[in-house]
């Protein structure tokens, strides 16, 4: 496999050495199972008691399967709770419960995706083929829901006496301990959903809840949405069995939005009131969160063109509601989850008003902020309310690496950081603030869970994931290459981050360089990269990667350069950044090529345009073409509306300058994308034919936007356009 993957690459090419135990990571082992970085555990929780961690964890012989498992926080054993092939029933998902993993980039998972602690620590929610089942700590599994139709977005109350969910877009609660269901909504439609979130928040917001229970489990506030407005598409899923075409409601770029209202209600359904979001109907309905005693609600109401956040506390019982605070801004304004209403009646906010994302503590009218500086606040992670100390993670110290700190909200002084340097951190910490689930990765370590106190000391492992002889890397870690890191200026002298993996042999090499360059993603850091990345390294590869501004956590003076410009200085950053790397020694300047997915299809049509003999060919990867095509939320936050800026959306989309390309260039596309419809990549196709300029293509049938399970095909397809253009030098 070794010897006919080479040639796919160009290897008769050019002399390219690799290390000597790299003749076994072949392209079927870095995507088969178990993973090449060990058991990555998802969706980690706390029992409310704090005796127990819980995870979602892959099975050894399916990377991509989850069960669910509990860990006894004081003795470290684990078990699992629920086996998803004992219970699960192998239905196929419904196409809301596929959207919606797709919606939150979990497409490639199966079994059990999510699940919810019942308050009294002993039972857990646990959602599975369509139906809903509750597991008990004593190894019980009760199934609550047995019917055709697919039940989504369950919840379970706060005090525990319902769970509630979606079946045919209508809302419905289930008394646990009468065992009875009522629907609370019945006029649930194509048109009309309640106690889901609709796409646009889903996809763009990262929002993916309607449904909001109060604190006492009297009250619930249900999103209702009227879609009756948006237009409608038709979106051919083209598969290798036949062609489905769905009439998708889809908000394009200066279209109508749906229609979103919020209802507050009783569990049987009665005393029913609508929340008052003002006169304007064409906003975001953006968070929603109950006071502590439960006797408001708060709302955040974006408008349409994002410039105005607004958080208004509504009266529950009426639905009357006023303004609490408001953000504004010149270009748009960051959506967080940081809102946290506290038991003495304040609330802590995160907010960008200084230009970076910092927290605050509101009490009546007095906002006082909680950090500061020339650094990003991440996300608020748990609250002692008794030591009033709020923990947060963030990137105090660097943007190449979050870590988890702390703060007296009482009295703020500098944030302490809790985890140590040196890597990447992701943290789960249970109500009170009193231990915490630490994820933490390195480009040496592998992702390693432990349980820690609040002040981050290790009482349990979790997932060890310790790179010795038993681990799936063992046999490729002699070859393992760490990757450097480094700056690059841009033109205004900004510093920006990149990352490089280069062979152990003498260069020059071919270039692999990589590129998303969007909005609100960070590439760099100091975390595990993918394993592909050594593959890449291993087969004579040098893989190159640098944050252009525009991306996130750098504050928002560094993202707003996309502004009604996008396309523009992303590009100039990566043109220098190939500047700077063709002047280096490893590096074969001839030999360059680049690749992007989504955003960073775009960017490789718009760099290939930009500078035509630049590279020495490029791939683009389910690329937008058309802003027109893309969705209203995203779009318009950096372009405003194609009828207000009509120049905007010409001059920054990708068709307008794809004539202009003269290397080789590969596009590939799954045929069923309802993200990047398919319909960009054929504007494209039919641009570039019309104009006689040759392509590669490879589409995808029945794929959606990250053409889940493919990766081995998409990335011999990669290395096969790779080995004829790169390594070649005549075009």
């Amino acid at each position: 496999m070794r010897a006919f993957l080479a040639g796919l690459i160009g290897l008769a090419a050019m002399t390219i050495a690799t290390a000597s135990s790299a003749a076994d990571l072949t392209l079927e082992r870095v995507f088969a199972s178990p993973s090449l970085s060990g058991p990555a555990p998802r969706v980690l929780k706390l029992s409310p008691d704090g005796k127990y961690a819980t995870l979602l964890k892959p099975r050894p012989d399916d990377k991509d399967r989850y069960d669910l498992w509990a860990v006894d926080v004081a003795t470290g054993t684990s078990r699992m709770l629920v086996d998803s092939t004992k219970f699960g029933t192998g239905a196929a998902l419904s196409e809301t419960e596929r959207m919606n993993r797709e919606r939150q980039r979990i497409a490639s998972i199966k079994g059990i995706a999510s699940y919810s602690w019942a308050p009294d620590s002993q039972h857990l929610l646990v959602p599975i083929d369509g139906d809903l089942w509750l597991a008990g700590l004593d190894g019980s599994v009760k199934q609550l829901t047995k019917t055709a139709a697919t039940e989504t977005d369950a919840q379970l109350s706060p005090k525990g006496r319902f769970a509630s969910f979606v079946r045919d877009r209508n809302f419905f609660v289930l008394d646990l301990n009468a065992g009875t269901e009522t629907a609370l909504t019945k006029d649930g439609s194509d048109t009309i959903g309640w106690g889901a979130a609709e796409f646009i928040a889903q996809e763009e917001l990262h929002r993916f809840t309607g449904t909001w229970w109060s604190p006492a489990d009297d009250r619930v506030a249900v999103e209702r949405v009227d879609e009756s407005g948006v237009q409608v598409v038709q979106r051919a899923a083209i598969g290798a069995d036949g062609t489905r075409v769905y009439a998708q409601r889809y908000p394009a770029a200066g279209t109508p939005n749906a229609h979103v209202e919020l209802w507050l209600m009783a569990p049987d359904g009665g005393a029913r009131v609508k929340a008052d979001l003002g006169p304007d109907l064409d906003i975001y309905l953006a968070r929603v969160d109950w006071a502590a005693d439960g006797k408001s609600l708060f709302v955040q109401r974006l408008s349409r063109d994002q410039k105005r956040l607004d958080i208004l506390q509504v009266d529950p019982a009426t639905g009357a509601a006023h303004v609490v605070l408001t953000d504004t801004s010149k270009t748009w304004v960051n959506l967080n989850d940081d809102f946290t209403a506290l038991d003495d009646g304040s609330q802590i906010i995160g907010s960008e008003r200084t230009g970076f994302a910092h927290l605050y503590r509101r009490a009546g009218n007095k906002l006082t902020a909680l950090t500061h500086g020339d650094w990003v606040v991440d996300d608020v992670i748990g609250i002692d309310q008794k030591a009033h100390k709020v923990f947060f993670t963030g990137y105090a110290d660097t943007v190449l690496e979050k870590h988890l700190y702390v703060v007296d909200y009482l009295a703020p002084g500098a944030p302490v950081r809790i985890t140590a340097p040196g890597g990447w951190h992701e943290v789960a910490m249970d109500k009170g603030g009193t231990a915490a689930l630490i994820t933490r990765s390195t480009p040496t370590q592998p992702a390693q869970t432990w349980l820690a106190d609040a002040a981050g000391n290790r009482r349990a492992w979790i997932e060890e994931n310790a790179l010795n002889a038993a681990h799936p890397y063992a046999p490729f870690l002699a070859a393992h290459v760490t990757p450097e890191f480094g700056t690059i200026a841009a033109a205004d002298g900004t510093p920006l981050h990149y990352r490089l993996f280069k062979p152990t042999t003498p260069g020059p090499h071919p270039v692999y360089f990589t590129v998303y360059g969007g909005p609100g993603v960070q590439s760099i850091n100091h975390a595990w990269p993918a394993p592909i990345n050594e593959y890449l390294v291993q087969h004579g590869w040098a893989v190159f990667q640098v944050d252009n501004r525009g991306s996130t956590h750098r504050g928002k003076k560094f993202e707003d350069v996309l502004y009604h410009a996008m396309g523009k200085t992303e590009v100039d950053d990566q043109l220098a950044a190939l500047a700077w790397v063709k002047q280096q020694a490893w590096a074969a300047p001839d030999k360059v090529v680049v690749n992007g997915w989504s955003y960073g299809g775009y960017m490789t049509l718009k760099l290939l345009a930009a500078a035509p003999a630049a590279f020495a060919a490029g791939i683009a990867g389910a690329p937008v073409t058309r802003w027109e095509l893309y969705d209203t939320a995203y779009t318009e936050r950096y372009l405003g509306t194609p009828q207000a800026d009509p120049k905007a959306y010409s001059s920054n989309d990708a068709l307008t300058s794809a004539t202009d390309i003269e290397r080789p260039l590969l596009l590939i596309h799954g045929m069923a994308d309802d993200n990047v419809v398919f319909e960009n990549s054929t504007a494209l196709m039919a641009k570039l034919q019309k104009a006689n300029k040759p392509f590669e293509l490879m589409v995808y049938p029945g794929a959606t936007h990250a053409a889940a399970g493919l990766d081995v095909h998409v990335w011999l397809t990669r290395l096969r356009f790779m080995g004829r253009t790169v390594a070649s030098t005549g075009y």
